[in-house]
C-alpha cells in the first residue's frame, strides 16, 4: 500500500515539474487573428458565422463583414453564410484572413420532378410547384401518406370522410373544375407509373337507409392509402394545367408526382436503415351530450302528474321505455323500474335514476398504431440497389377494427455501359383487415348507436349479444329493434378485405450521343382485392342475415418512349427537344355474389342462401394512346420558353371525336439577371404560361348497352340515354407567378394567380320519363375557377446554437357556374346528403348546399306559426357554401444544438358543414342545448308571428321542449342543422433529438 502511494507521488511531482516548464510555451500558442468574410464580388457578408473546427469556439461578422477571434496557430477555420457554399481556412500561423465565399447554386438551381419524371431546375419552370420531401411526411406519421400534405401545400384541398382507420381520400388542386364530383381528383403518379385513385364502392351509395333492407356502406380504401411513406423520397405537386399536360386528360386537375428512394448514396458501403413509429389515436372531440335528462318522450307522466319511466308496463304507469328520446325524467335520486341485463326483462325492483356518463365514450377506446420498417441501401459506381420492408400494425378506436399492412420495395439502377442504363422499381403492398367500421346514418353502423343512445342506459345493458337460449338468433336490443346492439355491430357485423398491390416499372435509357437519348419505360399498377360483408340474424335489415363477397381485380399498364435531343446553340442559347407516345390500356373486373336469409345462421357462404346466390359480373376496358411533345429553349440561364403538345385517343369517345390536342407554353424570367437590383436580392423570378387540357369520360356511354338482370341470361333495359356525338371536355388555364428569394435566402416568397375554365362537361342531366330514358349524357355547362397562391419561407435566426426556420402557405379560390345544360332550369344537382343538396346554379359554385330553411320577415326574424312552431316553407333556398373562403398552414422550426421542435399549425376560413347527427341529437334531447326551456315545460320561439293585416307581431306561444325542439331541428331544415366551417387546428408538434456521433477510434488498416 505504502509503495503505491509512493508510486502515485512520484508520477504527480513529473506532471507537476512538466506543466512549470513548458507550461509558459503552451499558453503562448493561443494568437490573435482579425479577417473579412465576401462574396465573390468583394461585397461583405455581414452575420456570417466563423467556428474553430471541432469546438464551439467562434463568432460572427459585422456589417462590414469583419471578425476578430483568439485562435491556435495550426486552428482551421469554418466560415458559413445562407446562400453560399462553407468554406474551411487553416490559420498557418497568419494574423489576418480574407475569404470570399461562392454563392451556393443548389439554392437557386434546385432540381424538381415534372411531368413524366423528367427533372428540371427550378429557375427553369414556367408554372408552380411546391416539393414536400419525404422526411416532412414521417413528421407526425399518419396512416395515409396524404393527410401530411395538410397546410404544407398551397391549393391542395383533401376530402376524407373519417371513415376509418384506411379511409379513402380525395385529393384536390385550385377547387373543383367540373360538375361531377368524381371528376376533380387529381392523378397521383407514383415512380413515372400513373396510379388509379378511385374507390369501388361496397355496392351501397347512401346510407340513410335504416330499417329499410339495405346494406350500410364500407369504405375499403383506395390506392392512395397503400403508398408507403417510409419509401417516399419526394413529392412534386404540379397544379396547373402548363404543368401537367404532359400526362394528358387524367391530369386535368393537377398531378402528385411521388419519388421513391433508391439505393444512391454519397459514400460506400452498405446502409441500414431501421424506423420504430409507435403512435396512438383517440376521438378529438365528442358532442356535448346532457346528463340531466333521462328516457322519454316528455309527454308521459303518473297519476300525480309527474313525469316518470317505466321499462315495461309497471305499478307505475305504461312503458315509456320504448323511445329514443330523452325528454324524460331529470335524474334527482328518485327509483323507477328499468332494464335489468342479468334477467334481460324488467327489474324486480326499482332501483336509482342516475345517468351513465361513459355509455358511449366507454364503448371506444384508445387507437394505435405500431410501424417497423428496414431498409438496404448501397452500390458501386455503376449499381445502386435499395430494398426495404415495413409492416404495421393498427388497432382502431373501435373495437374489432383495424388493419395490418405489409409493404416491400425494390429498387436497382444499373449502368450497362457509360451509353445504357437500366433501372426497375417495385412496390408491393398487402394490406388486410378482419374487420372495417361501416359508415353514416344507418343502424348498422356504431355512430347510428351513439345518436340513440340514451343518458340513463348503461353498456353492461348491451355487453351480452344474444338472448339466453337465442344464440346467433336474436339479439339484445332492448330499448328498440331499430337499433343494433353495438357489440353485435363490431364483433358479429364483419366487414373484411384482403388487398394486394403492386406497382412497377422498368426503364431503360440509351445515350446515342451526347445530344441525344432515348427513354423507354412501362409500368403497371395492379390491384387484386377479396371482400366480404356478414351480417347476422336478427339485424333491423336482415332478419335472417346476409352475406356479400366481392372479388375485384383492377390494371393499368402504360408504356412510353421520350426520343430527346439537347444542344447549346452558341454561347447564350440551350434548347431541348423531346418526342414521345404512350399507351394506357386498363381493366376492370369485379364479381359480386350475394344471399339473403342465411339457412343456418353464422355460416357465411354463398352455398348457405334460401336461395341460389345472385351472381353479378362487371368488366370495364379502356384505352388511351397518345403523342406529345416538347421543346425547352433557354437564353444565357435567364429567360426560359416551354412549348409542349399532346394528342389523345381515347376508347370512350365516339370514334368522330375521340382525338384531341391540348398545346401548353410556359416561360420564365430571372428578373434580378436582367435588371439591376439590390444586392439583398438572390433571385427574383416572373413566372408566365398558358395551357388547354382535354378530359374524355367513362367507358360505355356512345352506345346502347343493356344493364345486367337478376335473372340469368336477362338484361335490362338502359336508364341512360346515351350520346353518339358528345366531345371532350376542355380546360382552359392561365397562370402568372412571381418568386423572390432575399437576404442569401433568409427570405423566399412564391405568389401565384391563375385561371381554370372548364367547358363541354360530360353530364348526366334528367329527362322527361315519357321519353323512355331517365337521364342523358350531354356536353353541357362551364365552370370556372380563379385564385390565388402564396407561399413564404423565412429563416429570422440561423447560426451554429439556435436556428429557426417557418412556411407559411395561404391559398384562395373562387368558384363559379357560368353555364349549364339548356332545359335545366339553370341547375344541376352535383349530390345529396340527408335532406340537403349540393345544387351548381348559374352564377353560383359548385359547391353550394341548398334546403329547406326558416320563413323569415323582411328584418330577418325567424316567423313562427299560431302554435309557436317555426314556419314549415314551401321551397328549398341557397343555405350556404361549403367551400372555405381561404386556406393556410403555419409551419415552424426551431433547433438549438441536437434538438429540434417543429410545430404545424393549419386552418380554414369560411364555409359551411351540415350535420345529420346535429338534426337527430337534437330532435332527440341528447345535447346540452336541449336544455334550456325543460324547467318550465316550455320555450317561447325567439321571432314573430305574421299576422292578417301583413304585419308583424312577436311570438308568445309556448311550446314543450320536445315539440319544439322536433320542429326546430327537423332533418328538413338545413339551415337550423348547418355550422361554420373554420377551424384552426394544431396539426402536428414534434420534439426531435439527434444523438451525437459515436466516439469510437479508427479501424486499424
Amino acid at each position: 500500500m505504502k509503495n503505491n502511494y509512493l508510486a502515485s507521488l512520484l508520477k504527480l511531482s513529473v506532471v507537476v515539474a512538466f506543466i512549470l516548464v513548458h507550461g509558459g510555451s503552451v499558453f503562448a500558442q493561443s494568437q490573435n487573428i482579425t479577417g473579412t468574410v465576401t462574396d465573390d464580388q468583394g461585397g461583405a457578408l455581414p452575420g456570417a458565422t466563423v467556428v474553430v473546427k471541432g469546438t464551439t469556439t467562434g463568432t460572427s461578422t459585422d456589417v462590414g463583414g469583419k471578425f476578430a477571434l483568439s485562435v491556435a496557430p495550426d486552428a482551421i477555420l469554418q466560415v458559413t453564410y445562407i446562400g453560399f457554399l462553407a468554406q474551411e481556412v487553416r490559420v498557418d500561423g497568419n494574423s489576418e484572413l480574407n475569404m470570399r465565399l461562392a454563392p451556393d447554386s443548389r439554392q437557386l438551381n434546385e432540381v424538381v420532378v415534372t411531368a413524366l419524371n423528367i427533372k428540371r431546375e427550378q429557375k427553369s419552370l414556367g408554372y408552380a410547384t411546391q416539393t414536400v420531401s419525404g422526411e416532412a411526411l414521417l413528421e407526425a406519421r399518419p396512416n395515409n401518406f396524404a393527410q401530411a400534405l395538410a397546410g404544407k401545400v398551397a391549393g391542395l384541398n383533401l376530402i376524407s370522410p373519417g371513415s376509418g382507420p384506411v379511409n379513402s381520400t380525395r385529393i384536390s388542386l385550385r377547387g373543383d373544375n367540373s360538375l361531377n364530383p368524381n371528376g376533380n381528383n387529381a392523378l397521383i403518379v407514383l415512380d413515372g407509373v400513373p396510379m388509379n385513385s378511385g374507390l369501388t364502392s361496397s355496392g351501397v351509395s347512401s346510407a340513410y337507409g335504416a330499417g329499410s333492407g339495405n346494406d350500410v356502406p364500407v369504405d375499403f380504401g383506395n390506392g392512395i392509402a397503400d403508398i408507403n411513406p417510409d419509401d417516399i423520397a419526394s413529392i412534386t405537386v404540379l397544379k396547373g394545367a402548363s404543368a401537367t399536360a404532359l400526362y394528358g386528360s387524367r391530369a386535368a386537375n393537377g398531378a402528385l408526382i411521388i419519388t421513391t428512394k433508391t439505393g444512391a448514396r454519397k459514400t460506400k458501403g452498405l446502409g441500414v436503415t431501421v424506423n420504430s413509429n409507435y403512435s396512438v389515436n383517440t376521438v378529438l372531440q365528442w358532442p356535448e351530450f346532457q346528463y340531466e335528462y333521462g328516457q322519454g318522450t316528455g309527454r308521459s307522466f303518473n297519476a300525480a302528474g309527474e313525469p316518470y319511466y317505466s321499462y315495461g308496463a309497471s305499478e307505475d304507469g305504461a312503458s315509456t321505455g320504448g323511445t329514443s328520446s330523452a325528454f324524460g325524467p331529470r335524474f334527482e335520486g328518485q327509483e323507477y323500474f328499468q332494464y335489468d341485463p342479468v334477467t334481460q326483462a324488467q327489474s324486480a325492483e326499482r332501483r336509482p335514476w342516475r345517468p351513465y356518463k361513459d355509455n358511449v365514450t366507454g364503448f371506444f377506446r384508445t387507437g394505435s398504431t405500431l410501424t417497423n420498417s428496414v431498409a438496404l441501401e448501397g452500390g458501386t459506381e455503376t449499381t445502386s440497389a435499395r430494398a426495404s420492408v415495413t409492416h404495421s400494425q393498427n388497432e382502431w378506436i373501435m373495437p374489432n377494427t383495424g388493419f395490418e399492412r405489409l409493404t416491400a420495395a425494390l429498387s436497382l439502377n444499373h449502368a450497362v455501359s457509360p451509353k445504357l442504363k437500366l433501372g426497375g422499381k417495385v412496390n408491393f403492398t398487402n394490406r388486410t383487415s378482419d374487420n372495417l367500421p361501416a359508415t353514416g346514418y344507418n343502424n348498422q353502423s356504431v355512430s347510428y348507436f351513439m345518436i340513440f343512445q340514451n343518458p340513463n342506459v348503461p353498456l353492461d345493458a348491451y355487453r351480452t349479444i344474444w338472448k339466453y337460449g337465442q344464440e346467433e338468433l336474436d339479439q339484445v336490443h332492448p330499448f328498440s329493434s331499430f337499433i343494433d346492439n353495438p357489440y353485435l355491430i363490431a364483433q358479429e357485423m364483419i366487414n373484411s378485405v384482403d388487398t394486394r398491390t403492386t406497382v412497377g416499372n422498368l426503364s431503360a435509357t440509351y445515350e446515342f450521343s451526347p445530344k441525344f437519348d432515348l427513354l423507354v419505360r412501362s409500368g403497371i399498377a395492379m390491384t387484386q382485392e377479396e371482400r366480404e360483408q356478414r351480417r347476422p340474424y336478427s339485424t333491423a335489415n336482415f332478419q335472417r342475415g346476409y352475406y356479400k363477397q366481392q372479388d375485384i381485380s383492377n390494371y393499368e399498364v402504360n408504356t412510353d418512349a421520350l426520343f430527346t435531343y439537347h444542344q447549346d446553340l452558341g454561347q447564350h442559347f440551350n434548347v431541348r427537344a423531346s418526342i414521345g407516345a404512350n399507351r394506357m390500356d386498363r381493366r376492370f373486373r369485379g364479381i359480386d355474389g350475394v344471399v339473403r336469409d342465411l339457412v343456418i345462421p353464422g355460416v357465411y357462404k354463398l352455398t348457405n342462401g334460401v336461395s341460389s346466390p345472385l351472381l353479378t359480373a362487371t368488366t370495364t376496358n379502356r384505352r388511351i394512346n397518345s403523342v406529345y411533345a416538347l421543346t425547352s429553349w433557354s437564353f444565357d440561364d435567364k429567360i426560359f420558353l416551354d412549348l409542349t403538345g399532346r394528342n389523345d385517343w381515347s376508347s370512350t369517345l365516339p370514334s368522330q371525336n375521340n382525338s384531341f390536342f391540348y398545346p401548353a407554353v410556359s416561360t420564365s424570367f430571372i428578373l434580378n439577371e436582367l435588371v439591376p437590383m439590390p444586392n439583398s436580392i438572390s433571385l427574383a423570378k416572373l413566372r408566365l404560361s398558358a395551357a388547354q387540357v382535354g378530359n374524355d369520360t367513362e367507358p360505355y356511354r356512345t352506345r346502347k348497352y343493356y344493364g345486367r338482370s337478376d335473372f340469368a341470361g336477362a338484361g335490362s333495359l338502359p336508364t341512360t340515354l346515351y350520346n353518339t356525338n358528345f366531345k371532350p371536355e376542355i380546360t382552359t388555364s392561365f397562370e402568372a407567378g412571381v418568386e423572390y428569394l432575399m437576404f442569401q435566402g433568409r427570405i423566399g416568397a412564391d405568389l401565384t394567380v391563375y385561371q381554370n375554365t372548364t367547358r363541354n362537361q360530360i353530364l348526366e342531366v334528367p329527362l322527361d320519363p315519357t321519353t323512355g330514358y331517365g337521364r342523358a349524357v350531354l356536353n353541357a355547362g362551364e365552370v370556372r375557377n380563379r385564385g390565388v397562391e402564396v407561399v413564404l419561407n423565412t429563416r429570422p435566426i440561423d447560426n451554429n446554437a439556435f436556428k429557426w426556420r417557418n412556411t407559411v402557405t395561404w391559398a384562395r379560390n373562387r368558384n363559379r357556374v357560368l353555364s349549364l345544360a339548356d332545359g335545366l332550369e339553370d341547375q344541376q344537382v352535383i349530390g345529396t346528403g340527408g335532406t340537403a343538396t349540393l345544387l351548381a346554379t348559374v352564377g353560383g359554385t359548385t359547391g353550394d348546399i341548398w334546403g329547406f330553411g326558416f320563413d323569415r320577415s323582411p328584418d330577418g326574424q325567424i316567423i313562427y306559426n299560431k302554435d309557436g312552431l317555426p314556419v314549415q316553407p314551401a321551397d328549398i333556398k341557397y343555405i350556404g357554401r361549403a367551400f372555405a373562403d381561404w386556406k393556410g398552414g403555419f409551419l415552424n422550426e426551431f433547433s438549438y444544438k441536437n434538438f429540434r421542435l417543429s410545430v404545424l399549425v393549419d386552418g380554414q376560413y369560411g364555409g359551411i358543414i351540415y350535420s345529420q347527427t346535429h338534426h337527430k341529437m337534437m330532435e332527440q334531447g341528447k345535447l346540452k342545448s336541449t336544455l334550456p326551456g325543460r324547467a318550465e315545460n316550455g320555450i317561447v320561439g325567439d321571432g314573430v308571428v305574421l299576422n292578417a293585416d301583413g304585419t308583424y307581431s312577436p311570438n308568445t306561444v309556448s311550446v314543450i321542449p320536445a315539440a319544439y325542439y322536433a320542429e326546430y331541428y327537423r332533418r328538413a331544415n338545413i339551415e337550423s342543422n348547418s355550422f361554420d366551417a373554420s377551424f384552426l387546428k394544431l396539426r402536428e408538434t414534434r420534439l426531435e433529438y439527434t444523438l451525437p456521433p459515436p466516439c469510437w477510434p479508427a479501424p486499424r488498416r
